[in-house]
């Protein structure tokens, strides 16, 4: 966990203890690890022993563990990197075993840390009171996969401080390992964690250790493999110690002066080569998201809506002088959802809408909103058209041509009654809400084309006296008086039927008479 500490981002390590008590020599050892100053370990900065909070700080490093560097396929570790980490990693170690700590015992390419610089930083070591001892009955995959840095003569060993700095240079050699064949250990065999272990405790033959093979880097110096062959001998007395190691890594530079800064180099400028072709197809994937994103949002909001609201500029709302509203539901639907079961619905309503909203982008509408069956469609905004009555008359013909020929899956037998109102007149319009925005219409218009849907019949198309005259403007259309109606909170209006349209000649008259 990531934390800040007088100004400085630091590393919170948390205790699964439930309570700590500081004896005498935990307080002095707190007191030399904060004096412990080296460029290739990691600062500790302080604890915390409070109940709950029992924890304590070191050095942060911002590019994580080793193990994990190595794993990353974009950030490969050539032979410069795999020598400066060497190097790194000797001098920490040599470093903490002239220490008070004397060996680390816990040392895994997990533990060594990789700062902004690419130094290598040893952590994991001293503070024997925050750290919880694993318990051998619980053992499990994850427990032997930490062993495998652990050498052969501390395994299973019965006390659990048993630790040397013969079996710190054994971890050694493992984690060089990891980092000249960039693969985790004993990767090659394919055998279970378990196995390896048993395997390695097994004195009866050749020792057993990771396969060691030709190196294919030209760069890399192949005395790097007797190091390693040396460092995980079986004997602790044939493993050199580190301030030996730190001798043998430093003669591995051979005189050349290329530093890891030099390789870091190199290596944007290979990168750079190929910025271009890679910003030019990341460009193209971004502008493919967009066009989603916009074919997503236009099917949310009118387009010119949804452009102000992706400028960040306020969609004040619009008084339209003249537009027409389509209201329809299902007659019975209550009936039918008691009779199904709630996917049944969906699917109806799915395939229904589907429908519906493949017919209606034949025409000059917007579809406002569905809510449950309700279905409400409107012209003449926010596009203006003179034809608004014509767009939605015939796309209220070719919905109801839909509904008398279409299948509900579940009930095949049955029609759907579909029961249509349209009115025309003055009309507002203007998004509403900012989490969830929405276009919607508000005036009597929509009032009075609600009541035109909820007065008229199944399978009909029910007109107000505005809508008809507007009508009537454009030849073709059968209208019938269906005469006086009363509409709730709104009085008696005449209304009309609308029956068909029909293919007339352009040398007919457009006045249609009932």
């Amino acid at each position: 966990m990531v934390a800040l500490h007088k100004g400085d981002v630091v590393t919170v390590n948390y205790s699964s203890k439930r309570e700590v008590k500081l004896t005498r020599k935990d307080l002095v050892e707190l007191v030399k690890m904060k004096d412990l100053q080296h460029d290739n370990i990691i600062f500790f900065l302080g604890a915390c022993i409070e109940i709950d909070r029992i924890c304590y700080l070191t050095q942060y490093c911002a590019r994580g563990n080793l193990q994990e560097l190595l794993a990353e396929v974009q950030t490969p570790i050539d032979w410069t990197f795999t020598l400066s980490f060497t190097t790194d990693l000797t001098k920490g170690m040599n470093y903490l075993h002239k220490s008070f700590v004397v060996q680390h015992g816990k040392l895994s390419s997990s533990v060594c840390m990789i700062d902004n610089n690419w130094v290598l930083k040893v952590t994991g070591f001293g503070l024997p009171a925050f750290r919880t001892k694993m318990k051998e009955e619980k053992h499990g995959e994850s427990f032997y996969r930490d062993l495998l840095w652990t050498a052969p003569e501390h395994l299973f060993a019965q006390n659990s401080n048993d630790s040397s700095q013969k079996g710190d240079v054994f971890s050694f050699a493992i984690i060089v390992y990891e980092m000249v064949y960039k693969c985790f250990p004993y990767q090659s065999t394919n055998l279970h964690y378990k196995d390896i272990i048993m395997r390695v405790l097994d004195c009866s033959g050749d020792p057993f250790r990771p396969v060691l093979h030709l190196l294919n880097e030209s760069d890399a110096n192949p005395a790097i493999l007797n190091l390693i062959k040396q460092c995980w001998a079986q004997h602790p007395n044939l493993r050199p110690p580190f301030d030996v190691i730190e001798k043998m890594v430093k003669a591995f530079h051979t005189g050349k002066t290329n530093s890891i800064v030099d390789s870091m180099l190199k290596k944007l400028e290979k990168y750079a080569s190929n910025l271009e072709a890679i910003v030019e197809q990341r460009t193209e994937e971004l502008i493919e998201e967009k066009k989603k994103t916009d074919v997503l949002l236009n099917s949310i909001l009118p387009p010119f809506i949804a452009e102000e609201l992706k400028a960040g500029r306020k969609v004040e709302p619009k008084v339209y002088q003249s537009a027409t509203v389509y209201f329809s539901d299902i007659v019975g639907f209550t009936t039918l959802s008691s009779e199904s079961t709630p996917m049944q619905i969906v699917d109806l309503l799915n395939d229904l809408y589907g429908a519906f909203d493949d017919t209606i982008s034949k025409h000059n509408v917007y579809k406002v909103e569905t809510i449950g069956d309700a279905y409400m469609v409107v012209s003449g905004l926010p596009q203006v058209t003179e034809r608004h009555v014509v767009e939605i008359c015939n796309m209220a013909l070719d919905l109801l041509g839909i509904v008398k020929t279409f299948k509900i899956r579940h009930r095949p037998e049955m029609t759907l009654m579909l029961r249509i109102g349209i009115h025309s007149g003055p009309c507002a319009a203007g998004v509403v809400g900012h989490t969830m925005p929405r276009y919607c219409l508000f005036g009597d218009t929509v009032n009075t084309a609600s009541r035109m849907e909820s007065t008229g019949e199944a399978l009909k198309i029910h007109l107000s006296t505005p809508a008809r005259d507007q009508l009537l403007q454009f030849p073709g259309y059968v209208i019938e008086l269906r005469g006086p109606t009363e509409l709730k909170g709104k009085g008696t209006m005449i209304t009309y039927w609308l029956l068909r349209k029909e293919n007339i000649s352009k040398d007919e008259k457009s006045e249609l008479k009932l």
